[in-house]
């Protein structure tokens, strides 16, 4: 008897291999199955006569088989079935590549429905590899003449056998409990969950098939709301230090900085100084295009912490940007005393030893406890977060880049003995659109910084095209020579036949031995050993590297004033607001700079998106841009990091999310502890679960 737990080997005709072949798409039970959803559907319902097929169209025909045979191309040496199928209206030849087996599969007057497209060669129409299916006593298709799911597959596994395992097990969908309350289905009309999962995958029409979907991303957007709804209750419960203001101090180091704070970066600053002022914890995301001084808005942020007596943290995701950080904090914090360190795998060390202040290049050496126990302020990686590591005294925890910081990470800082946790704040230069913030990040108030710091020159950015590529290598020799430094972006590491674009090391090779041989180039890519990295990096600050290839490592973060050039090869493969992080990476000082896009693809999308990058340096508009030109699941897929991975719903899906939002703050506005909502409430844990937020 197949239940919802049972392994999927054990479903008919389901063998080992192909077993294994369904593990690596994540499915090992009959419920894994049963929510694997279709990305797509065709609707393939439409059965027309044989004497109605048009060239050009998709369209599904019911038929009998008057003759079939396997013959073989002699030019392209492939196996051809060739069939003769008819109905009363008339016949029509029907090809397929490469499946030998069909000649004994179909047999002469068997009665078959076909759904594929219809072609036009010199002997006439043509249906080209249409999908088949026997007709059955019952006369119900799975594959044609109806709308059909197609699913993700893997290596040697059909959408065909997905589709036969799913229609065995869907009867299953009866015993899936709803855990979504009455009321909620009733107010937003939806579709109880097992009439969903079974219109999901086996629609009867066009209205159940929506009704399912829009069942399916509620409950996946209702989840994420409801959680981000009882995050922000928790922590109005939870205890944290309260930091005051220190008015004079702030004015006093606002005013000795070598620039003026824009008046975006004094909003953000003061609405971070109210909530730190609050005995619960403060959750604000910091977001700010590339350059507009989200660090020294941080930097207000830790000194008024550190006048309060705690201390502060700054995490970020790699070694080469804790270093750059550690060096950013010294030199705003350079006169008064505060003592600062820097944690990391390879890096254990303080600006200077208790009480005397150390030269360039003599900080000490130091271990891992005593960092802790004397910084002011901590810099790191999330070796921050190891296990064991414990801070006292904790006021705020800043994450860089890692806005999706989990519930089991917090209490890693967690200040265990005095039962209180610190204020977080997380800063992103990815510009984030509003529907994203609604879906994603409904748990974190918001501090936006729109605003450029004067003098910032504007980075000059340019399509190349292949004819004037020379041109483009002499100007970078020009520049070379006046001392500047050069970034060069590729897609890929290693070299691709399938994907035809440019890989790191093969251009590295080409610019070291052909185009640039006098010059000092650098590789540096996420393959490399962390060390390697660190050492090519420190040769590039140094200017002891004139050129870098690199591949998409340098996104985040990394700041070398002395670089004017980015360049980007198959610009194409990128999303605008990733395109728009790589020329960040230049501009960061008085020098004129530039970004030169390197394209392997000239079709019309792919000019309109790299013309909205010509033509504008706002991020935010970008983001907003790349997502009306690609679409969420391209511009914010499983690669963004810190992004929770949707199976059904996504960021188009803006008004279902306010509903869910709605939805969510009406239960926990009448049960914020979910006792009346036990199959909810075990819901929403199983959905902390699987997408790591416990």
């Amino acid at each position: 008897m197949i239940n919802l737990d049972s392994p999927i080997e054990i479903l008919s005709k389901v063998g080992k291999t192909t077993a294994q072949r369904l593990q690596k798409l994540g499915l090992k039970t009959a419920k894994d199955l049963l929510f694997y959803f279709p990305f797509r559907h065709e609707d393939w319902s439409n059965v027309i006569s044989v004497a109605k097929l048009s060239y050009g169209t998709v369209a599904t025909c019911r038929a009998r088989v008057e003759l079939i045979k396997n013959t073989r191309s002699f030019f392209k040496r492939k196996n051809i079935t060739e069939a003769l199928v008819s109905d009363n209206s008339g016949s029509i030849k029907v090809v397929w590549f490469n499946q030998p087996y069909l000649a004994k599969t179909l047999k002469i007057g068997d009665e078959i429905f076909l759904s594929g497209k219809v072609d036009l060669d010199r002997f006439g129409l043509h249906l080209t590899s249409p999908s088949y299916e026997k007709i059955n006593r019952e006369g119900e298709t799975t594959h044609t003449a109806r709308i059909v799911p197609i699913y993700s597959v893997t290596e040697n596994l059909t959408e065909k056998q997905i589709r036969f395992l799913v229609k065995l097990i869907i009867p299953l969908a009866e015993k899936i409990e709803d855990w979504l309350p009455k009321n909620i289905k009733a107010k937003f009309n939806l579709v109880d969950l097992k009439d969903a999962l079974g219109q999901i995958h086996f629609p009867d029409n066009k209205f159940k098939l929506e009704s399912a979907k829009r069942r399916l991303k509620f409950d996946e957007l209702f989840l994420v709301q409801l959680r981000n709804t009882l995050v922000k209750i928790n922590l109005l419960k939870t205890k944290a230090p309260v930091i005051n203001f220190y008015e004079e101090e702030t004015k006093k180091f606002v005013s000795s900085l070598p620039f003026q704070l824009t008046d975006a970066q004094r909003k953000a600053a003061w609405e971070i100084l109210q909530d730190l002022e609050n005995n619960h914890p403060m959750n604000r995301l910091l977001e700010g295009d590339v350059g507009s001084g989200k660090t020294i808005v941080a930097a207000i942020a830790v000194l008024n912490v550190i006048l309060n007596g705690k201390k502060a943290i700054v995490m970020v995701p790699t070694e080469i940007l804790a270093g750059q950080h550690f060096k950013s904090f010294c030199k705003l914090f350079d006169k008064l005393n505060i003592k600062i360190g820097l944690l990391t795998r390879s890096n254990k060390m303080m600006n200077y030893e208790i009480g005397i202040l150390a030269h360039d290049g003599e900080e000490k050496k130091l271990d891992l406890k005593f960092i802790i126990n004397n910084s002011q302020l901590i810099i790191g990686t999330h070796a921050l977060i190891q296990e064991g590591m414990e801070f006292n005294n904790l006021g705020l925890a800043i994450v860089d880049e890692q806005h999706r910081f989990g519930v089991g990470q917090r209490m890693a800082i967690h200040n265990k003995k005095e039962g209180i946790s610190p204020h977080f704040l997380s800063m992103t230069a990815t510009p984030i659109p509003r529907t994203m913030s609604l879906i994603f990040y409904g748990d974190l108030d918001l501090s936006i910084i729109d605003e450029m710091p004067v003098g910032r020159k504007k980075i000059f950015t340019k399509i190349v095209s292949h004819e004037k590529r020379h041109l483009a290598y002499d100007f970078v020799k020009q520049e070379i020579k006046k001392g500047r430094q050069i970034f060069i972006i590729c897609p890929l590491i290693d070299p691709s036949d399938k994907l035809g674009v440019k890989s790191v090391k093969d251009e590295f090779e080409v610019l070291q031995k052909e185009i640039f041989p006098e010059l000092s180039i650098g590789i540096l890519h996420g393959k490399m050993k962390s060390a390697e990295k660190e050492e090519v990096m420190k040769n590039f600050l140094e200017n002891k590297i004139n050129i870098l290839v690199s591949t998409s490592v340098i996104e985040v973060g990394i700041d070398v004033p002395n670089a004017t050039i980015m360049i980007i090869e198959g610009a194409e493969r990128f999303g605008l607001a990733q395109l728009h992080q790589f020329r960040g990476r230049v501009g960061r000082s008085g020098n004129q700079s530039f970004c030169l896009l390197f394209s392997g693809g000239e079709g019309s999308e792919t000019m309109e998106r790299l013309e909205a990058l010509v033509n504008c340096n706002d991020g935010f508009a970008l983001a907003e841009k790349d997502l009306t030109l690609r679409g969420p699941g391209e511009v914010w897929g499983t690669r963004q990091s810190g992004v929770l991975e949707l199976k059904i719903a996504s960021l188009a899906d803006c008004k279902i999310a306010k509903e869910a939002k709605e939805a969510a703050e009406e239960i926990i506005k009448k049960d914020p502890e979910l006792e009346n909502f036990p199959d909810l409430k075990e819901k929403l844990s199983e959905f902390e679960r699987d997408v790591h937020l416990e």
